[in-house]
């Protein structure tokens, strides 16, 4: 948290015209702590793909522009009684747009107004918008979010929450250790394994595609093994859902050239074992999704086998940190190191209904544990 005071920044509302926003965004960005979900990679396609309805927030400190957010509005109706009038940050409120799942999200703001920026964001929407009823943000930090909470005297409702693991590459790349090195002897029993079992079918190698049209042909061909593993209906797997598909198309056409998106092929021999989709940005590896091959022989692990083989690539590439993002799977236990805590939570204003349901739901705890 900094030391900078409300008093000194200045929130204001503005219209969103693309090419200025872009400009002032990557200005912004160069002096930002973000991640790849605040950077114009993500928020440019974005807004462009969905063309929301939105508000910016700009945060000046004196002349300079030291903050910036989009919000936008939407109502919901909860537990099929009441309405709630949200303002979503980054995200518009229609759940098949925000499939895309954005995390670490917050407010864009320069290194050491972090804090400051978002306070001052939602004391102007307190101050000025008065119709609305809950500010929706995630998935974020939740010990950002809950001092947020706090600042702004909104009562956090926490609608999602998940751990992080990652794996530090600089620091096993500053011990001299292999990735593999670092595991329990179970998991590096278990890779071992699995790759002597897949060169019976020849060798096992990373591939990436060499041009753009070759690279949404591999994000094309993910979607038969995602679809499979997490299922065909709205709220399933992504694949089946059109703005998903169109938001990460577009995604692509962006950032591949450009270095940040990878796409990368673990094969054995001719056959196809793992798909790796990844963000990559500021150093950082951002896992995002993988399509996985079905295996009958459960000595067979795949997708352990492909992160370790990609968290070896990248180690040896000079990548700083591999994060698999929020989640509870196995797989991430195993591969990475908690490393932070992510939490979707609505910041709700003091209202009537929100009280009763509370109440409702401190009632409903107390019945399940008799």
């Amino acid at each position: 948290m900094q030391t900078v005071s409300l008093a000194d920044l200045c929130c204001e509302e503005a219209s969103i015209e693309p090419d200025a926003l872009a400009e002032e965004w990557r200005d912004l960005e160069q002096w930002a702590t973000n991640t790849v979900f605040l950077s114009w990679q993500w928020i440019g396609v974005w807004l462009s793909v969905f063309q929301p309805r939105a508000k910016l927030l700009r945060v000046k400190h004196g002349n300079r522009l030291v903050g910036m957010g989009i919000v936008v509005r939407s109502t919901e109706r909860r537990h099929s009684v009441f309405l709630s009038r949200c303002l979503y940050l980054h995200q518009t409120g229609l759940e098949s747009e925000d499939q895309i799942w954005i995390e670490y999200n917050g407010f864009l703001a320069g290194r050491g107004y972090e804090f400051a920026v978002a306070v001052a964001c939602l004391d102007h929407l307190k101050r000025r918008e008065r119709d609305w009823d809950e500010f929706v943000i995630g998935a974020a930090d939740e010990i950002y979010v809950q001092s947020l909470s706090e600042a702004a005297g909104l009562f956090s409702h926490i609608r999602w929450e998940a751990p992080c693991f990652g794996i530090d590459l600089t620091s096993l790349r500053s011990g001299g250790q292999s990735y593999l090195e670092s595991l329990s002897g179970n998991s590096r029993h278990q890779i071992r394994r699995s790759l002597r079992l897949y060169e019976q079918l020849g060798e096992v190698e990373l591939h990436r595609p060499k041009t753009l049209e070759e690279a949404e042909l591999v994000w094309g061909s993910i979607a038969p093994y995602h679809l499979a593993r997490w299922g065909d209906k709205p709220g399933e797997s992504g694949f089946a859902n059109p703005d998903f598909v169109r938001f990460h198309q577009n995604l692509i056409r962006s950032n591949w050239k450009n270095g940040g998106v990878d796409l990368i092929v673990l094969k054995a021999g001719e056959e196809i074992i793992a798909i790796f989709y990844n963000f990559l940005y500021r150093n950082r590896v951002y896992f995002y999704l993988a399509g996985i091959r079905s295996e009958s022989d459960n000595r067979l692990k795949p997708g352990m086998l492909g992160h370790a083989l990609c968290v070896e690539d990248y180690l040896e590439r000079g990548f700083d940190f591999y994060d698999f993002m929020g989640g509870e799977e196995r797989y991430k236990r195993q591969l990475g190191v908690r490393h932070q805590y992510l939490v979707r939570a609505g910041l709700q204003r003091d209202r009537w209904k929100f009280r009763a349901e509370r109440a409702a739901r401190t009632i409903k705890n107390r019945w399940e544990l008799m």
